[in-house]
């Protein structure tokens, strides 16, 4: 009988391996019992070569999940400069691979006109191709003695109308925000995590859930409660992994806690009370003070 989660799917991002290949991420996700893949575009050149991956989802089996766009810093020029052109081909690869969510970042502050029609283009594009794009929560660039701001409209998802939401744990950590309330906040747009955590570093950790401040089981039982239908894709930084051996010893914590916490129970909400959640026959949920 197969051990593969019944619930969300499980899923392992591909960065999760990194300097490993993508191929090594299919590879290891299917050896260690994960349920899909999301892929990194941009980290390694096959990322972008959706035959290629067309070919490891054969292989081994697994399904893309989702694909996460190269919004990133080192992906500037990764199909293309044209930032909304990045999004049309992520959405392009998600169709073609069977994937339902694009994880988008918001765009940086300098990228001005990209960022002024943000918000009203990623619904549209959601319109013309019938894919989830999921903006990701981001953080203020942290100084001494201040923030910067360097994403525009906000790095933060929930001060503006997206359909869909991506709940990164380790990004809430540096933005020194709690996960469960941010998780609240966004309610029914929230459609995709990355679950990994952090100790309210300025730096981006990435750490293996349940090693940080995050409160990372709390949040799985929350989305437990919630009858949470999104995906949860193990995002973690391995780089420091001196063996392969050590590197999957990481990616299987990853997945046991998730697999451990994903249940339902009372969850504090804010630090002053819990709340757990009825989901009707017709999939409505409510809040149940307790």
């Amino acid at each position: 009988m197969s051990t593969r989660n019944r619930g969300p799917k499980i899923g392992l991002s591909t960065a999760s391996v990194y300097p490993e290949s993508t191929a090594s991420g299919f590879e290891l996700a299917s050896r260690l019992g994960y349920d899909g893949v999301e892929v990194m575009v941009g980290i390694d050149p096959l990322s972008t070569q959706i035959d290629a991956i067309k070919r490891l989802v054969d292989y081994h089996q697994l399904p893309v999940l989702a694909i996460h766009a190269p919004c990133l810093l080192i992906t500037q020029r990764v199909w293309g400069t044209d930032p909304w052109g990045k999004l049309e081909r992520s959405a392009e690869a998600a169709t073609e691979l069977g994937a339902d969510v694009v994880v988008v970042h918001p765009p940086f502050r300098w990228q001005r006109e990209y960022a002024k029609g943000f918000v009203e283009g990623v619904a549209r594009l959601e319109a013309d191709t019938g894919v989830a794009f999921a903006v990701e929560n981001m953080y203020p660039w942290r100084a001494p003695g201040k923030g910067l701001q360097a994403y525009a409209p906000s790095w933060d998802p929930t001060e503006h109308s997206y359909a869909h939401t991506t709940l990164d744990l380790s990004h809430s950590s540096t933005a020194e925000q709690d996960c469960v309330e941010l998780a609240h906040r966004m309610g029914d747009t929230l459609t995709h995590i990355h679950l990994t955590d952090g100790t309210g570093s300025a730096k981006d950790e990435h750490l293996v859930p349940g090693r940080g401040t995050q409160r990372a089981g709390d949040l799985l039982a929350m989305l437990a409660n919630r009858d949470f239908r999104g995906h949860i894709v193990i995002e973690i930084n391995t780089r420091r992994s001196t063996s392969r051996s050590e590197r999957e010893v990481d990616l299987i914590e990853s997945l046991e806690f998730t697999r451990k916490h994903f249940s339902r129970g009372p969850v504090a909400i804010d630090g002053r009370r819990t709340a757990s959640f009825a989901v009707s026959s017709d999939g409505e949920v409510s809040e149940l003070e307790t």
